[in-house]
């Protein structure tokens, strides 16, 4: 388990300087052992000193190392680089779609480059990477990646060192490393263009490098209140030196705009659906399908028994949910306890989401919180009739209640299943709302928001997103040399 981390929340500590060994022993001639554990403080203490002066060493190391100018002459005569940051492009997850899908898009008109932090699985998830697009894994951890000797060692040592870059209070930061810090670094260096971040860790990790010659963006996919306060306070300090942040809700931007106090530019830009193939939902399939991973987040522990009231009211519809996770086995135990085996189905995750949609007339989302669902989009995109909790963030700018899907008060249980009968009974319901779907789902497609994109970046290569980017160079500049 990696450690608490230290005062300015961007690195772990190790286990042997954690708070609870750090408690002040009182001094008292009648406490035995006093001597003996006042010493293991100090020590303590001036280990947890030592440490917090050697992790500060090996940030500034890392930021003066990426300073190297841009040559002259590169990308002078075309289009710069789109540089997009992304924990795992071969894994599953709407922020991976939507890092693909817009990759994709822009490949057209620029070198477009994916650089990965971890890489596990040989085939992506998603299938094929688009056409055009690069893609290079920071640490590519499987087992016929292992480099040669001596480079093995060097790999095997610098992994065993948490980042020195990635804020503690991030999801994924136990799987950063200084392995991936320092290859990071290595292949920023120089590099012109935009760098896109997919990820709090990732945006805070670009703001603190600032390679020059590079136009910053950080991508938010959460809403604000979802990420713990030493996280918030890390993006107050430090997102002011991208030079734009995108949201995907006007909800989002009004939180982050008072949030970050006008320091950044802050842009909503939604993500995009993709193209699941023209066939259309089953409006007369009697199957509830739901989708992604088997976590709190996701909410199916509310969906199993709000469905368990209309499988008592109509017995031959079936539920599915397709994701795998570390409540499947919580799960399971549910629908067992219900009585619900003969209709409730947990599925793998879906390879074809265009064919499984294709099998259902109704969605259900019943996440207790999201950023923008993706396959919420997906879902509408294939015609079928969605109800979905209105939870932060997303369905409410997605959803029209009663027009093209169902919205139904968060994580209320007996609201949830009374949508879903709803659509069970009502078919002239279930067919108008999915109707209207495909209409809001169009509105979401790569050709209505890639132009979004594009006017962006365009709007950053303009005059004062350079001079702030040359201004940010020379000061670079100024470091590495004195």
């Amino acid at each position: 388990m990696p450690g608490r981390a230290d005062a300015a929340g961007l690195l772990p500590r190790p286990r042997w300087l954690s708070s609870g060994a750090l408690r002040r022993v009182t001094v008292s001639s009648r406490q035995p052992g006093w001597v003996a554990r006042s010493v293991r403080f100090r020590a303590r203490r001036a280990g947890r000193s030592v440490w917090r002066v050697a992790m500060a060493l090996a940030r500034e190391a890392l930021r003066r190392s990426v300073v190297r100018r841009p040559a002259s002459g590169d990308e002078a005569d075309g289009e710069p680089r789109v540089t997009i940051l992304l924990f795992s492009a071969w894994g599953m997850g709407g922020t991976t779609r939507a890092a693909l899908n817009l990759a994709g898009y822009l490949a057209g008109r620029y070198e477009v480059e994916i650089i990965s932090v971890i890489r596990r699985r040989e085939a992506p998830f998603f299938g094929e990477f688009p056409p055009g697009v690069k893609v290079t894994a920071l640490d590519d951890q499987r087992p016929e990646a292992t480099p040669r000797e001596p480079m093995a060692l060097v790999r095997r040592l610098l992994r065993s060192c948490p980042s020195v870059m990635t804020h503690s209070s991030d999801r994924r930061a136990a799987e950063f490393n200084v392995w991936t810090d320092v290859r990071l670094v290595h292949m920023l260096r120089g590099r012109r263009g935009f760098l896109v971040g997919t990820r709090p860790a990732l945006n805070l990790m670009a703001a603190e490098l600032s390679p020059p010659g590079l136009i910053l963006i950080g991508e938010e996919q959460m809403h604000l209140q979802h990420h713990a306060r030493p996280l918030r306070k890390a993006m107050k300090r430090l997102y002011p030196k991208l030079d734009a942040f995108v949201v995907l809700t006007d909800g989002a931007k009004q939180d982050y705009d008072a949030h970050l106090d006008g320091g950044v530019r802050v842009v909503r830009i939604p993500n995009t659906v993709r193209d699941l193939g023209e066939g259309s939902a089953d409006l007369d399939s009697k199957t509830v399908l739901a989708a992604g991973r088997l976590v709190d987040q996701k909410g199916f522990d509310l969906l199993i028994p709000a469905f368990a009231q209309v499988a008592a009211a109509y017995p031959d519809w079936r539920l599915k949910i397709c994701g795998r996770g570390k409540w499947r086995e919580r799960l399971q135990t549910m629908i067992e306890a219900q009585g619900l085996t003969d209709v409730v189905t947990l599925a793998p995750p879906a390879k074809d989401m265009g064919a499984e949609l294709e099998r259902a007339s109704i969605f259900a989302l019943s996440s207790r919180f999201e950023g923008f669902p993706l396959i919420l989009l997906e879902a509408m995109s294939k015609g079928t009739a969605v109800v979905s909790f209105e939870c932060p963030t997303g369905p409410g700018d997605i959803v029209e209640d009663h027009r093209n899907g169902l919205l139904v008060p968060p994580e209320e249980v007996g609201a949830f299943a009374a949508g879903l009968l709803e659509l069970v009974e009502d078919e002239e319901l279930r067919r108008r709302c999915a109707a209207a779907a495909v209409g809001t789902a169009r509105q979401y497609r790569m050709e209505a928001v890639g132009p979004l994109w594009e006017a962006l970046l365009r709007d950053l290569r303009e005059e004062p997103a350079r001079r702030i980017r040359e201004d940010r160079a020379e000061q670079r500049g100024t470091l590495a040399t004195g």
